[in-house]
């Protein structure tokens, strides 16, 4: 009897379970055998997206990393879609302290859960936002900013990439700590709000530095300050808002997420991709010379840095009044 019932009932079990894990171990040794989406939750052009194409172009998985850019909604339709995807390895978002850290206190009603619905990969750079102006507004720095819109409250529009951008709350926290009004103009990504800029149909923004320095050095803007408590190295000669207004800071940061529930030797690998190509020489001197600091964390420190962002920036958010209109 416990001969048959080993036959009928362990045998069998145990066959299963060695299928099981011969399979895991198979599918896990031949990631990734099919083309990988890297989702950037904005138009080209801006960080996320510069940052996106450079592991795309530098990552050697043995797989293309197809960047797809899914911008809306301050990010939140591109995130949405990677909370949703299977956890296979081969669709991850490149977040942003937006998508994963401002956005559940700003939005009322948000698609995915910041947290429970992603699995961090890495932490992979941050850099300032730039206080930037149209050149015809008589202001040349941040005192004279402040006196102006004193004198003329609600006359300034600021613009942004979206609701719940490190760019958008840069603008709230500014008013906040000034005690100053000005009109919040939102644009379904920061590509669309320079040329509004550089007419005079919005006067300022805190635009991400890659994206705002190159046309500040152009003369098509005027960079007046940067939002981090210390200067980048990438623009020395121009001051922080912190210089003015003390307290003040604002860093925009840039990370990769694979859904929930992605196995941890999938992580691991993209983890040590993504430390191998933004430690490359060329891509370290890239990221400096569009002011973005490389930071390269490991998962579990994302996980700590994401936690302590979302306490930080759900205050901001709360004592600032701003909501997503």
């Amino acid at each position: 009897m416990q001969r048959s019932y080993f036959l009928r009932r362990i045998v069998p079990a145990s066959l299963a379970l060695l299928a099981l894990t011969s399979g895991s171990a198979w599918s896990q040794a031949n990631y990734p055998n099919k083309p990988m989406r890297l989702v950037v939750t904005f138009p080209s052009g801006g960080a996320p997206d510069i940052l996106a194409r450079l592991f795309s172009e530098k990552a050697q998985m043995g797989q293309p990393v197809v960047v797809d850019n899914k911008p809306g909604a301050g990010g939140n339709i591109g995130a949405d879609i990677v909370a949703k995807a299977p956890g296979d390895g081969y669709t991850f978002v490149m977040g942003t302290v937006g998508t994963h850290a401002i956005n559940g206190s700003l939005y009322e009603k948000m698609p995915y859960d910041m947290v429970k619905n992603f699995t961090p990969i890495a932490l992979i750079a941050s850099a300032p936002n730039l206080l930037v102006v149209n050149n015809d507004l008589p202001v040349k720095n941040v005192s004279e900013l402040v006196a102006y819109m004193k004198a003329n409250p609600n006359k300034l529009s600021f613009g942004s990439p979206g609701v719940g951008t490190s760019v958008h709350v840069s603008g709230e926290l500014f008013k906040s700590m000034t005690g100053t009004s000005m009109t919040h103009v939102p644009y379904k990504g920061r590509q669309y709000a320079i040329p509004d800029l550089i007419g005079g149909s919005i006067q300022l923004m805190f635009d991400n530095m890659p994206s705002a320095l190159p046309m500040a050095r152009e003369g098509k803007i005027r960079a007046l300050a940067q939002t981090t408590a210390k200067r980048s190295a990438a623009a020395p000669d121009v001051p922080t808002v912190a210089e003015t207004i003390p307290g003040f800071e604002a860093t925009t940061w840039f990370a990769m997420f694979a859904p929930a529930g992605t196995p941890k030797p999938v992580i691991d690998r993209l983890n040590a991709e993504v430390q191998r190509v933004y430690r490359l020489p060329e891509v370290q001197e890239r990221l400096k010379t569009l002011g973005l600091d490389a930071i390269l964390s490991t998962p579990e420190e994302l996980t700590k840095y994401q936690a302590a962002e979302i306490a930080k920036w759900s205050k901001v958010v709360k004592d600032s009044g701003a909501r997503a209109e």
